[in-house]
Parts: structure tokens; sequence; C-alpha cells
């Protein structure tokens, strides 16, 4: 019953927007959902078409607005293209203008103003611009608060809503400072991913224009913040995406598939991605089959990261793609290529992100990494544990000379065996590396804490869950910083929030 009677309200609201097309109006009519879906397919020209026939058609209609936000934001996204980002921002002021123009009685109305906002947030964030993000974010919750009161049935505001709620405790210290700007913003991962739930629960029965958008981000929350990534695969899985036909489901499907032991899968969807000019390019794919493949240990992969060096306008992963030409060449043999490949990792790219920091960090010490080590750890990253254990266990740490790589070993040995299951003997290897290496810069120790955490939290043991979470807090790596502490920080909310802590 009560979804009948909000299917019918949102009808008639429907109806009652048409009627007044004559007054600035919002309607996701089925051309301006054709249009959002070719966004988000990444076939921007086409939905460029289609929103300009809705302009000509249906002059009145705001939704225009919300539409071509989506559409800069994608291409800003999948690009990283900072000149792209300073282009393009000014188009959010006219847009929000634009917006209060419509109907303050229409759900819509606060709702689409929040939503640009977030998406704003989003990119003034990635680009630097912290205070200016952290107020979008804060006025984007404010509004959103309010259409809640005023539409309590109304579903995607608790697609925005349930996103804030389960990310607000798990913001890295250094931005510690802007989530003071988010006052009455609080929230716990089960708040958000009820509030997910409830949206992707009437989806099923009265399919809407944000259902897999909603599913994709529900996905996300549940691998990195819920830290349940196979939910977060049968999540992607029942929401009905076609990675043969649309770009972004690729990336999505083959990313997920990447984080969930499913190396081969995820080689498949990427080798079955649409390739037509219709579609924008999203350079990343490119790293992501080189990835996929080297973690297969195959040989002539460089091929994937030259691709994606090539064709990348942003500053990310450029480091880290050198790393992995560098590794290239070590599986092949061939030492004197992989110092190249160092130096232009020193000389090239941007080392803002973990994985280039570790990067540079390896180019910088000229240490090598022993191949069963090297073997170890690609085998692992792509879930195929078995092999990566027969890497290892013929080795002890003694084997290797250099004690970063003796602490190296006791980590990865202790990341194999979790990732067969064999939690005990995990915990062992992981308490070595603890410590070992928890007065030294590199971040084996630190993940290692973390990794204990997990596996407590598993089993129900909470008060040790607890505190291997905070120990990893405690210490500092060089490398892997951030990532670490927000994983260690969800960990922590995920105890309070069970009552746990």
């Amino acid at each position: 019953m009560y979804y009948s009677r909000l299917f019918w309200g949102f009808l008639f609201m429907g109806f009652s927007i048409v009627l007044h097309s004559s007054n600035p109006h919002f309607s996701y009519t089925p051309e301006a959902e054709r249009a959002y879906h070719l966004v988000l397919a990444l076939r921007f020209d086409e939905a460029q078409e289609l929103i300009d026939e809705i302009k000509q058609e249906d002059p009145n209609n705001l939704v225009v607005h919300h539409l071509e936000n989506y559409r800069d934001i994608f291409s800003i996204f999948i690009s990283e293209d900072e000149a792209l980002f300073r282009l393009l921002k000014g188009n959010r002021e006219e847009r929000l203008r634009q917006l209060q123009k419509g109907n303050p009685k229409s759900p819509w109305y606060l709702y689409i103003q929040a939503d640009v906002r977030l998406q704003w947030a989003l990119m003034r964030l990635r680009f630097g611009e912290l205070l200016g993000g952290f107020n979008d974010v804060s006025k984007a919750y404010q509004l959103l608060e309010r259409n809640q009161m005023y539409f309590p049935d109304f579903m995607p505001n608790k697609k925005d809503l349930g996103i804030l709620h389960a990310i607000v405790g798990t913001v890295p210290d250094q931005y510690q400072w802007g989530v003071k700007l988010l006052s009455g913003l609080e929230g716990s991962i089960p708040l958000g991913s009820i509030e997910l739930e409830e949206v992707l629960q009437y989806g099923r029965k009265y399919p809407f224009v944000f259902q897999q958008e909603t599913a994709v981000l529900y996905a996300y929350v549940l691998l990195h913040i819920a830290q349940d990534p196979q939910a977060a695969w049968m999540v992607v899985q029942e929401a009905g995406l076609n990675p043969r036909k649309n770009l972004l489901h690729a990336f999505i499907m083959a990313n997920i598939a990447m984080r969930t032991d499913q190396n081969d899968r995820a080689i498949e969807i990427l080798g079955q991605r649409p390739k037509s000019k219709q579609y924008a390019e999203i350079p990343y794919l490119y790293f992501m089959e080189g990835i996929t493949r080297l973690r297969r240990l195959e040989q002539g992969t460089q091929v994937h990261f030259i691709q994606y060096i090539d064709s990348f306008k942003g500053q990310n992963f450029i480091k880290e793609a050198y790393q992995k030409l560098g590794w290239v060449a070590l599986l092949e043999e061939d030492q004197e290529k992989y110092h190249y490949w160092m130096r232009q990792c020193i000389g090239e790219g941007s080392s803002d992100a973990g994985p280039d920091k570790h990067a540079l960090m390896e180019a910088q010490s000229a240490r090598i990494p022993p191949l069963p080590l090297l073997k170890a750890r690609l085998l692992f990253d792509g879930g195929y544990h078995q092999q990566a254990y027969d890497a290892l266990a013929v080795y002890a740490p003694q084997d290797f000379p250099d004690p970063y790589h003796q602490l190296e070993y006791t980590y990865r040995m202790g990341r194999v065996l979790h990732g067969m299951h064999r939690y005990q003997a995990a915990i062992l290897f992981y308490e070595i590396a603890v410590r070992k290496g928890r007065d030294l810069p590199y971040f084996f120790a630190c993940n290692a804490a973390l990794q204990q955490g997990k596996i407590y939290e598993i089993q129900g043991y909470f008060k040790p869950a607890h505190a291997a979470y905070t120990l990893c807090l405690s210490l500092k790596p060089d490398e892997y910083r951030t990532g670490l502490h927000q994983s260690a920080k969800a960990g922590l909310k995920r105890l309070e929030g069970a009552g746990r802590d």
C-alpha cells in the first residue's frame, strides 16, 4: 500500500508538471531519462543532441541543467584533466541560478541543487579546492535535510543522504578540519546502508531513473567502507549493468571484480567492453587491462601501460604505470630496462596518490624487488592465493639479504595465508610484521595491524579487532597512510555501529 501511494503520487506529480509546462518545472520525461542513461554510458555527443531537443521542445524543463552537470562531471572524472575542470566549473553557478527558478514545492527543487553541489564537491576536492569542496558538501547536506523533511518518501534524497551518512566517519585525518564545516552531519555505515537499501528495494518494485546509480554507489560503500566485497559484487551483478554495451558499466564491473579476487572475470569484462567511437575514452581502462594481465604474470603486458601513459591527460597513476613497466621488465629478466623505467617513474607524473608515492619510493631507493616476492604480490592481488603461497613457501625471510625484503616476506606471507582463510597462521605473520616494522617508515606494519583487525572482526572477536584498528591508526607510514587509516576508521565505525566498540 505504501509503495502504491508513493507511485501514484509521483505519477500525479508528473502529470501536473506536464500540464503546467509553460512555467519552469522539473520533469524527468522518457527523453530526459534516455539522455541521463546516454551520459552515464559515456555517449556524450548523443546525450547532448537529445538534451538540445528537450531544450527546444520543452524549454522550461530545468532537468536539462542536471543532465548537463552529469555530463561535465563524468567528462572530468574519466579524463582527470585539470584544464577541463577549470574550464567547466564556471557552469556550476549558472546552473544553480537557473535551478532556483523552479517550483520550490517540487521535491526536485532542493534535491537537484544539492546533487549538483555534491557532484562539484567531488571534483573540487579532487583538484585541491578543499575549502570550496567541503562548503559544497555542507550546503548540499542542508538542502537534502530540508527536502527530506518536506518529502520523506522522495527516494533520490536517500540516495545522496545514504552516501553522506555512510562516509562521514571515515574522512581521513588531514581533512578533519573540513568535517567541522559539515554542521549537523552525522551518520554511520549501518544508517547509510539502510537508506541505500531502501532506495534499491523501491527500485525493484518501481524502477526509477537513479536505480542503477544507487546500486553502484551502494556497491562501493560495501566494498570500501563496509569491507564486504562479496556483497558489493552481488549488488552490481543484480543491478542489470551491461558491460558489453555500456563503457562505464564495463569500468565499474571490472574494477569491482579486480577488488574481489576475480581477476579472470575482470579480464573477460575488459576484453568485451565496447570500443566504438560513440563512447568517450577512459584511459584508465588501459591501465586496468595491464594490471589484470600482469597479475597472471603474462608476457607483453607493457603495451597496456604505455597506452595509458600516452592517452591520459592527468597526473595520477603515471608513476605507478612506469613502476609496472619496470616490473614487466623484471619478469622478463631485463634489469637494464627495469632501471630505465624507474628513471621515468622519478621524472614523470605526480606522487599525490598512495600507489604513485609507493612507486616513487621504490624508484628512488634503487631496491630491486626480488622475483619471488614480486610474483607472490602480483598473484595475491589477482586472487591466485595458492600460486602466491607456492611462490613464497620455498623461501624463508633470511633468504633475502635486505632487511626490507625480509620484512616484506613476513608481511606478504601473512597476506597470502589470510587470503587462503588460514587466519591463525596469518595473524602470527602479521604480529611479526607489526613488531619488526612498527618503527619503520614502510606500510607493512600499518597494514598488518589493519588486516589483523579485519580477521578478528570476521571471527567476532571485537575487542582485539578494536585494538588492532586503533594500533593501525597509531602508526604513521610514509606510504598508503591515508587509505590505511581510512580503512581502520571505517572498521572502528562498523564496530561502533554494531555496539561492539
